[in-house]
């Protein structure tokens, strides 16, 4: 099994390369980690507060369920994994049966945070993108995912998004084995990692 970590900042094309990842191996040879799915549980507090929190920051994170579940597929078992709605920003009673993979792709703009997430991943990538071309991806986005308006998307980035990324999650990168810049749009880069993949796992 090869553990792959993909970080980079809201709306940088993380989503794109993991898609391209997985249209270069057969089916059912990739497993898909998202950190989303992770995020703590507040259905104890008011909706009022939890359309306030703080989701991009690492304290929002349940790390030590990430980290097991992680484990346990390392170790050739399944997991449950947890699902989270950003309507209610509540866990949800459903979860996600995952089977251990020749590749789980580890994906979210807050996993190289984690000193011991870091640890278990075989190959860490950071997507990078101008914060101008991640704001657009992130008003469509929010938009139709989220139920957001402009105002409220522009709004939240001026006041969380962009300080949390400066804070916790461009200094990420130091950790990265590559960079992609431009996200899904550098073909080159992504052939690089395809092939490195392939070379890791033996495939020709």
């Amino acid at each position: 099994m090869m553990v792959i970590g993909i970080a980079g900042g809201t709306g940088s094309g993380k989503t794109t390369v993991v898609r391209k990842i997985i249209e270069s191996f057969c089916e059912g040879e990739v497993a898909v980690i998202p950190q989303d799915s992770y995020y703590r549980d507040s259905s104890h507090l008011p909706l009022e507060e939890r359309l306030k929190l703080n989701f991009d920051e690492p304290a929002a994170i349940e790390w030590e369920l990430l980290v097991e579940q992680l484990k346990q597929l390392k170790a050739g078992k399944a997991i449950e994994q947890p699902t989270y709605s950003y309507l209610t920003c509540t866990r949800q009673a459903e979860t996600v049966h995952v089977e251990p993979r020749d590749i789980v792709i580890v994906e979210g703009i807050l996993i190289l945070c984690d000193e011991q997430l870091r640890n278990m991943l075989d190959m860490k990538i950071f997507v990078d993108a101008d914060s101008d071309e991640r704001l657009i991806r992130v008003i469509n986005r929010d938009i139709i995912e989220r139920g957001r308006t402009v105002d409220m998307v522009i709004e939240r980035y001026e006041r969380v998004l962009r300080p949390m990324h400066l804070q916790h999650i461009e200094p990420t990168k130091r950790y990265a084995d590559l960079i992609i810049p431009q996200g899904g749009h550098n073909t080159v880069a992504i052939e690089m990692m395809k092939d490195y993949i392939s070379h890791k796992l033996h495939r020709k």
